[in-house]
């Protein structure tokens, strides 16, 4: 957990996977797959036509803290198969989801998850905001990390 600034939780955390970045790639990107793969996520929705790239939209539905949550994800960059970004704004926050994948040389990747959060554009975060950014930095870190390695499983089980 880091702050990039007065009002920025960032959340990083990584995980080897023993496949290649092209493996782990299609995995992370098959969208309609995704409630297969990521145990926390219950459906998704995809809203544009065509292969996963930058306009790529879709709603992803969650179970996190005993709560259900959607959001709108929009892809603003992506360079295949090394990162992508995905960006949502939601109740006055702007999230943003980097996913990167480096090859170990060895047959596997390492596969790293960075989650930042922010006042959206022009809003001040209130006290209740800045707590849940503090306390709420430890819940994303540890539903990351599950994200993690049910890509891992589901890759590594494909082999």
């Amino acid at each position: 957990m880091t702050g990039t600034g007065t009002d920025t939780t960032s959340v990083v955390v990584e995980r080897r996977v023993a496949a290649s970045p092209g493996r782990v790639w299609e995995a992370i990107t098959d969208l309609p797959d995704m409630p297969r793969v990521l145990s926390g996520v219950e459906k998704v929705e995809v809203l544009t036509e065509g292969g996963f790239g930058v306009g790529t939209r879709w709603r992803e539905t969650r179970r996190m803290l005993g709560k259900e949550a959607t959001e709108e994800m929009t892809v603003t960059e992506c360079e295949p198969p090394d990162r992508y970004v995905a960006v949502a704004d939601s109740h006055g926050m702007h999230y943003v989801s980097e996913l990167t994948l480096t090859s170990d040389g060895a047959g596997g990747s390492t596969l790293r998850m960075t989650f930042s959060a922010r006042p959206a554009h022009g809003r001040t975060p209130g006290f209740v905001t800045r707590l849940l950014a503090r306390f709420g930095a430890k819940a994303v870190a540890k539903a990351l990390a599950k994200d993690l390695s049910d890509i891992a499983n589901t890759v590594e089980s494909r082999i």
